[in-house]
Parts: C-alpha cells; sequence; structure tokens
C-alpha cells in the first residue's frame, strides 16, 4: 500500500467508501463486517462513512455503528486508522435526500455521529453538502466551533465548488484538510476543485470514483457510446492482468498527489481489488490512451455546487 498526506496525516492512497454496507441493497452484517475487515488487511486505513448513510427513514447512524464495530472487532492494530464522518443530510421516509446545514443541526450531529463512532473525538468531520437554505460561512462556522471544543480533530466539506472551497479556508485555515467531491472517468466536473486543492495543501477524496467504468465493448456489444468511450481502461486492464476497476483508480492518483479516492465496496473481495490500484503504476503511454478515453473537462466553474447523482448513489 502506498500513502498520501491528509491534515499531516498519513493516510492509504486508497480508501474504502463504507456508503454500501448500509444503503438498499446492502450485505448481511457477517459480510459487512468481513468486508472492512479485508479493507484493514489490504492496508486502508481512510474509512469515510456519515450519519445519513442507512436506509430510508430509518435511524440515523447506521454505518457508523457498523464501522465501529468493525474496528472494534478486528484482531489487528487499528491505531494508525481515520474514520471521516459527515453531516448535514439525512434520509427520511421515501427515499429522498434532504440537506440542513443550520449551526445547531449540524453541532448536534456530529455529537451524535461521535458517541456512535465510540470516539473522544472525531478524526475528520465534513460538512455533506452546502445548505441552498443556509449561509455558507454559518455550517462552516459550526465546523470551527467543534474544532475549537474539541468535538472533532479535523475539518472537511464535500459537494462544494471552487469559491465555497477558498470561503471555508477563510474560516477554518489550516484545519480545512480535505474536499470530497464527486469524480471519476465520467465525471469530471470537479477538476477545478482539484487544482485548487493540490494548491492549497488539501486532501482531494472522490466519491463514486469509478463511473463509468461497469461495462465495456471488450464486455459484449456496446449499448451506448459511454460504455463505448471506457473500452480504453478495459483494455488496459486486459493487457495488465488486472481489473478495469484497479486500471481506473490508478488513473485517478495519477490525477495528482492531492488525490485519495474512496471507491465504495460491499464485499471484501471488492475492496482488495481496489486496494491493489495504489501499487499499480501506469506507463506514460498508458496514461495517455486513459486521458483520451476519459469524459472531457468542462468549462471551469466557480458556483456549481451540486456534484450529486441519483439515489441511492448520491453523497
Amino acid at each position: 500500500m502506498r500513502y498520501r498526506t491528509l491534515g499531516g496525516l498519513r493516510v492509504s492512497a486508497v480508501g474504502l467508501g463504507a456508503m454500501p454496507l448500509s444503503i438498499e441493497g446492502r450485505p448481511d452484517e457477517e459480510r459487512a463486517l468481513a468486508t472492512v475487515h479485508a479493507a484493514l488487511d489490504a492496508g486502508v486505513t481512510l474509512l469515510d462513512t456519515a450519519d445519513s448513510y442507512h436506509l430510508p427513514g430509518a435511524e440515523p447512524g447506521h454505518n457508523e455503528r457498523l464501522v465501529a464495530r468493525a474496528l472494534a472487532s478486528y484482531g489487528g492494530d487499528t491505531s494508525g486508522v481515520l474514520v471521516a464522518t459527515k453531516g448535514g443530510r439525512a434520509r427520511p421516509a421515501g427515499g429522498d435526500w434532504t440537506v440542513d446545514g443550520s449551526p445547531g443541526h449540524l453541532k448536534a450531529a456530529a455529537e451524535a455521529s461521535r458517541e456512535r463512532l465510540g470516539v473522544e473525538a472525531i478524526g475528520l468531520y465534513q460538512l455533506h453538502k452546502p445548505d441552498p437554505a443556509v449561509p455558507f460561512e454559518e455550517s462552516v462556522g459550526a465546523l470551527r466551533e467543534l474544532l475549537d471544543a474539541g468535538t472533532i480533530r479535523l475539518a472537511g466539506v464535500s459537494n462544494a465548488d471552487a469559491d465555497q472551497i477558498r470561503r471555508a479556508r477563510e474560516i477554518l485555515g489550516d484545519r480545512l484538510v480535505s474536499v470530497q467531491n464527486r469524480y471519476s472517468p465520467a465525471v469530471r466536473d470537479s477538476e477545478p476543485e482539484l487544482r485548487l486543492c493540490a494548491e492549497l495543501g488539501l486532501a482531494f477524496l472522490p466519491w463514486s470514483p469509478l463511473g463509468g467504468l461497469a461495462r465495456s465493448s471488450l464486455d459484449g456489444p456496446s449499448r451506448t457510446e459511454g460504455e463505448r468511450r471506457f473500452a480504453a481502461f478495459h483494455a488496459v486492464a486486459a493487457e495488465r492482468g488486472v481489473s478495469p476497476q484497479q486500471v481506473g483508480l490508478a488513473w485517478l492518483l495519477g490525477r495528482s498527489p492531492a488525490v485519495v479516492p474512496i471507491p465504495g465496496a460491499s464485499r471484501p473481495q471488492t475492496i482488495r481489488d481496489s486496494a491493489a490500484a495504489a501499487d499499480l503504476l501506469l506507463t506514460p503511454e498508458e496514461r495517455t490512451r486513459l486521458d483520451e478515453a476519459a469524459v472531457p473537462v468542462r468549462p471551469a466553474h466557480d458556483s456549481e455546487a451540486d456534484q450529486s447523482g441519483p439515489a441511492p448513489a448520491r453523497k
């Protein structure tokens, strides 16, 4: 496992997005715990969760409790594991994702997350999504209060645009350590935010990092132009004797030293495969092929805050 830096901490170059272990289609608890344990065995030291990762209408915190149980039941050393959670979203009955970035809600949510995780202070706490009904400075100000109170150790923002990242940095200073936006071969809207993170020394945590790699023309007749576009990832994978997902994650890691992808997994074998991408070094020729296959970068934007996709993949 290779490592990268997040807020002065050394974390695995590939993390685990734990959301699939708690939402629709989730595995039973035995397999869910085995998936987290497999990640730890593979050297993964960044686990990403949120209070809203649960079934619609269910009690918040299912995924946080699951992560806590997995760490407690793991036989090895977990002292170097960073658990990152998020607050500011909810999943009421019906399946829609709501947003609440009010300071009161965020501070209460962080306290509840801390208790569910069973820690004195949350390692990394992230504003899940800017709330259009609440001034962004007020939401980030709540993170500052949580930092000052010792409830959280480090802060991050998610689904944020470049202007919001700059504003959060003004409020939090070097205690802002990460940005978590959607970014993948298929979705590159956050290229400006990635460049800004590299400039500011922030970790960039792509969620849904494997977008576009489910199928390709190598799997049979392509049904869409998108499937034909990403055939290069499958071709390189076949040449290397690895999965297309490994190639996709290796491509992401090569985009910038700031990148720490957090692919989701619901099976031990899936996260083992993803973790192996940290050691897959692509040649310049391979990178050129993949760059040409990935969706082109859209014009820079400083105001588009919603990087979300349709539920339940929405983060």
